[in-house]
């Protein structure tokens, strides 16, 4: 599934080879030499994960993972950094800096891209191209399809979109707002009670096959996708 990552390196022909390899897995790049440039393009846009090196000119990436951890719009954001300091203290300094993980140079783009997919299926399930199975409820992010007990079921792309983000992260209750930031983007203006109207035709999607009991309200919290099978 199409993600955008952001690649903060100095090195240009380092940047191109990421940002070649990138786009051919079919992701968004967007790329930054400094951690000026890293903070105005997500500003504008948040991505989805950050490759950032360690030695940039100006500000560290060091730095910039601390700043990015601190702030509440960017503290989950995953983060890999890039380094030629291979030394464990490194390792250390770059994963309490907030880093999910640590890739040193020379690597090869096999070994990058293996990585990134790790970290989003561990910090951003939603963003990978695993099929989800729950108590026969079956989602395929690839092919957009959706079976309930094998049957197809239709629903619309956005109810889609809702849907693998909750199956992707069951148990959890989120606030509307939450579900905007995660399903919607955060840089699109929806009002929140637009969540409850695209709620509404999810359940409705999920009718036929019963699974739509599965979409719990939390009175005065939000929402919950729960894998436990709930009598009506």
């Amino acid at each position: 599934m199409s993600s955008t990552i952001l690649v903060v390196e100095d090195e240009p022909a380092i940047q191109e080879l990421i940002a070649v390899n990138l786009s051919f897995a079919g992701h968004k790049v967007l790329r930054a030499f400094n951690v000026e440039q890293a903070h105005t393009l997500i500003r504008a846009e948040l991505p989805d994960l950050i490759l950032l090196d360690w030695m940039l000119p100006g500000a560290s990436g060091l730095s910039m993972a601390r700043a990015l951890r601190a702030d509440e719009r960017t503290r989950s954001v995953p983060i890999i950094m890039l380094t030629a300091k291979g030394s464990e203290q490194d390792k250390v300094d770059g994963l309490e800096a907030g880093a999910d993980d640590y890739i040193t140079k020379p690597f090869s783009p096999k070994e990058l891209m293996a990585r990134i997919k790790a970290v989003l299926r561990r910090r951003a399930p939603q963003l990978t191209d695993d099929v989800i199975d729950v108590a026969g409820l079956r989602l395929d992010p690839v092919t957009h399809r959706l079976t309930g007990n094998g049957k197809a079921l239709h629903i619309g792309p956005t109810e889609f979109r809702l849907l693998h983000f909750f199956m992707t992260h069951p148990e959890r209750v989120f606030s509307r707002a939450q579900l905007l930031d995660q399903v919607w983007g955060d840089h699109v203006f929806v009002e929140e009670r637009t969540v409850d109207v695209h709620i509404r035709r999810l359940r409705k999607a999920l009718e036929p096959s019963s699974h739509d009991a599965h979409v719990e309200t939390v009175r005065g919290s939000g929402y919950r996708f729960t894998n436990q099978i709930t009598s009506h």
